[in-house]
């Protein structure tokens, strides 16, 4: 692939991911504009995962199908329109509506990642793959300070707008700068689906890069999805452009992982993993001071958000390496079960976040992400540690 191919396949990632995200930092403001209670409001959020997850299960798989380009493009022009009906929702119904039908759509990084592991050797596989992730996460951070700026300026609908026009200005250029390609698969829609299933129950290694991506995320979720609550509550008094401009801390995971992958590539996932997940733990504790408000407080969320940011991505570098390795011919169908996972986890977590807000406030969500943490770490030294070599096997070809 040439540089200037993995730029545009890192700014659709950029966009794709922009979409799910930045609603998290206008939840306040469309509260306040549909006359809506936060936690009613904050269903735009979950239902927009809800329907991303469900975008990776349907669509994802026709990866392997279909021609990328024409998918691609016609996935991003279906976002547009989803992203201008929820600009132009008349209440909280049609809202969550859009969103989820948004979500279903803006599922291009997730057909980006398997296309270009295709594309590469597999000794520059993991690199790649750190600079694609650069991207969502530069569209993650850039979608929530904008829609948070954007929104508390002209209110929750422009963030909506202005993405639609985004949106739709990428499909144009894709149309005209993405390769064909070839499709890997010849199988039926039906056959197509079932796959990943079937790839679940055939692939420890894939089952395990689930759960770590899974329960890391969701904790995640759980703290960007209350952080707005937090910020805007009492302790510190906040307006909902501080959640995006807190967000931009996070930055600094854009640098991090291409490192991380290229670490990846030189020493394999396991080691990386498990750094990320002990920083998810750190980051957890740092987290919790930040209940306290204050200057001190502040600091606290700004140290363990980027602490926590930096973790989930290139944990998530290790982990999409591992899985991409597996079946050559099967990327999309692995990509759709990983991801599936990943995000029912960050669905789930920012619903039972808002729940354990609600009764035990921020501390409490940040005792979930610790016992999420653990939960990744307890299984990530099962699988390091907890095989017993065979008799014909050495020490070293015994470990994942």
């Amino acid at each position: 692939m040439s540089r200037r191919l993995v730029l545009l396949l890192a700014l659709t990632c950029a966009v794709g991911v922009g979409n799910i995200y930045f609603p998290q930092a206008i939840s306040p403001l469309i509260a306040a504009g549909l006359h809506e209670s936060p936690d009613s409001a904050s269903l735009v959020v979950t239902a927009t995962q809800i329907g991303y997850t469900a975008g990776i299960f349907l669509l994802v798989p026709l990866g392997d199908r279909l021609p990328h380009r024409p998918f691609l493009v016609t996935l991003l022009a279906l976002a547009g329109v989803g992203l201008l009906a929820a600009g132009c929702a008349p209440a909280l119904p049609a809202l969550v509506a859009a969103g989820a039908f948004v979500g279903v759509t803006t599922v291009a990084a997730q057909l980006v990642a398997p296309l270009a592991a295709g594309l590469v050797a597999a000794d520059r596989r993991g690199a790649v793959m750190g600079t694609l992730l650069s991207g969502s996460i530069g569209g993650m951070l850039l979608a929530r300070t904008f829609s948070g700026t954007l929104g508390e300026w002209l209110g929750w609908r422009a963030p909506y707008l202005v993405a639609a026009v985004v949106v739709l200005l990428l499909a144009t250029v894709l149309a005209h700068a993405l390769p064909v390609g070839t499709p890997s698969s010849r199988q039926p829609y039906r056959a197509l689906l079932a796959e990943p299933l079937r790839l679940l129950r055939g692939e420890p290694e894939l089952r395990r890069s689930c759960l770590y991506q899974a329960t890391v995320f969701a904790g995640f979720s759980a703290v960007w999805t209350c952080l707005t609550f937090l910020l805007t509550g009492p302790a510190y008094g906040l307006g909902a452009q501080a959640v995006g401009m807190l967000a931009l801390v996070g930055a600094a995971t854009m640098v991090c992982t291409p490192f991380a992958g290229r670490l990846v590539d030189r020493i394999g996932p396991d080691p990386v993993n498990l750094v990320c997940m002990l920083g998810v733990l750190g980051s957890a504790a740092v987290l919790a001071v930040g209940a306290r408000g204050g200057a001190l407080g502040l600091a606290a969320l700004v140290l363990g958000t980027l602490l926590l940011d930096i973790a989930m991505q290139c944990g998530m570098v290790a982990n999409q390496a591992r899985v991409f390795a597996l079946r050559a011919d099967a990327r999309s169908r692995l990509n759709t079960a990983y991801m599936t996972c990943a995000y029912l986890g960050g669905s789930g977590g920012s619903w039972v976040g808002v729940r354990v807000y609600g009764q035990a406030g921020w501390r409490g969500v940040c005792a979930l992400v610790a016992f999420l943490a653990a939960l990744a770490l307890a299984r990530h030294v099962v699988a390091l540690y907890g095989r017993t070599p065979r008799c014909d096997e050495s020490p070293a070809t015994s470990r994942h």
